[in-house]
C-alpha cells in the first residue's frame, strides 16, 4: 500500500500559543469534508499564559474539538456556554453564520487539543447555526490498546456525533508496544496524525510532526504503536471539487465569502455579539484580494 507523508507546519493562535497545522497544506487541502486540522499541545502553561481567542465568525462549516488535556470554555452567539473537559467533543455548526470565542479555563494549566473543521455540503451551507456538546464517546478498551470512536463506527461501537456528510474519526492509543491492523472503508480517503509518541504506519516512521495520507481504495492499514503512543485517524469520501476556504469562512462560491466578510466588518445582525469572560478583542479580518482557489 502506498501512503504519502506530509510535514506539519507551525502557526500561532491567540497572542502566543503555537499549534501544528496538518491541513490544509499546499499539496493536501482536505481529507473528505475534513478541511482543517490543528494539533495543539500537549503543553503546560507558564504563569500568566493562557489561550484566549477573541470573538470571530464562521460560515459554511462545523468546528469539531477533541480535547485530551485541560479545559476549554466555549461561548457563542447562540448563547451557548460550555466547559469542555478531556475526552469530550464540542461540535459547532456555523451554517449561515455564527460567532464564538475559545478560552482556556483559568484553573487549567495544561492543554492538548485536536481542532478540526468540516465543510458543510453545498446544499446545507446556509442551514441554521447550532451547537452540541458530547460528554461521552464510545470507548473500546482492550489489554493492549484503547480507542475512542469520535465519528462513525468501529468494532461495533457507533459514535453519537451527527454529521452532514460521510466521515469517520478514531482516536487510538497503545497500552504497550503492539502491531494492529485497522480495517478501512475503501470509499474513503484517510489521514493519520500521531498525537503522542512515535509509530510506524505500514513501513513509514511517524511522529507528531507528520501526517500520513492514505488514498481511497485502501482496505486496511497496519500500525506499530509504542506504549502510550496515540494517533488520530480521520476519513471521508473524496470531494471532486473541494470548497473554498478563507480566514474563518468555508463556502462553495467566492461571492458567499465576500458577502460574509462585508457582514462581519459592518457588524451586521448576521454575526451577533458574544458576551464572554475573555480579554481578547473582536478579531479583525485580513484583506481579501484576488480569486480564491480550492487547490
Amino acid at each position: 500500500m502506498s501512503i504519502e507523508l506530509f510535514e506539519l507546519r507551525t502557526a500561532i493562535i491567540g497572542e502566543n500559543f503555537p499549534i501544528k497545522r496538518a491541513i490544509p497544506q499546499r499539496e493536501l487541502r482536505n481529507i473528505g469534508h475534513w478541511v482543517f486540522l490543528d494539533h495543539a499541545g500537549p503543553t503546560i502553561f507558564k504563569a500568566g499564559e493562557d489561550v484566549d481567542v477573541g470573538a470571530h465568525p464562521h460560515i459554511g462549516l462545523q468546528t469539531f474539538s477533541w480535547l485530551l488535556q485541560g479545559e476549554i470554555i466555549h461561548n457563542d452567539s447562540l448563547g451557548s456556554h460550555q466547559i469542555m473537559s478531556p475526552y469530550q467533543i464540542n461540535l459547532m455548526t456555523a451554517g449561515k453564520g455564527i460567532v464564538h470565542t475559545e478560552l482556556s479555563h483559568p484553573d487549567s494549566k495544561e492543554l492538548h487539543l485536536a481542532q478540526l473543521w468540516i465543510a458543510l455540503p453545498k446544499e446545507k451551507e446556509t442551514i441554521e447555526p447550532d451547537f452540541k456538546h458530547y460528554p461521552k464517546l464510545p470507548h473500546i478498551d482492550h489489554d493492549d490498546y484503547e480507542a475512542y470512536v469520535l465519528v462513525g463506527e468501529c468494532d461495533g461501537h457507533i459514535s453519537p456525533v451527527e454529521m452532514h456528510s460521510p466521515l469517520s474519526a478514531l482516536d487510538i492509543k497503545g497500552k504497550k508496544d503492539i502491531t494492529i491492523t485497522l480495517p478501512l472503508n475503501p470509499n474513503f480517503e484517510y489521514g493519520l496524525l500521531p498525537l503522542e509518541g512515535e509509530m510506524t504506519a505500514e513501513e513509514a516512521q511517524m511522529n507528531d510532526n507528520t501526517l500520513a495520507y492514505i488514498p481511497a481504495g485502501t482496505t486496511s492499514i497496519t500500525l506499530k504503536l509504542h506504549k502510550n503512543s496515540r494517533a488520530l485517524l480521520i476519513g471521508g469520501e473524496p470531494i471532486e471539487h473541494p470548497p473554498l476556504m478563507w480566514w474563518n469562512f468555508v463556502a462553495w462560491e467566492q461571492e458567499t465569502i465576500e458577502e460574509a466578510l462585508k457582514d462581519w466588518e459592518s457588524h451586521s445582525d448576521r454575526f451577533p455579539e458574544v458576551h464572554y469572560p475573555g480579554k481578547s478583542e473582536r478579531l479583525i479580518a485580513p484583506p481579501l484580494t484576488g480569486k480564491l482557489k480550492s487547490h
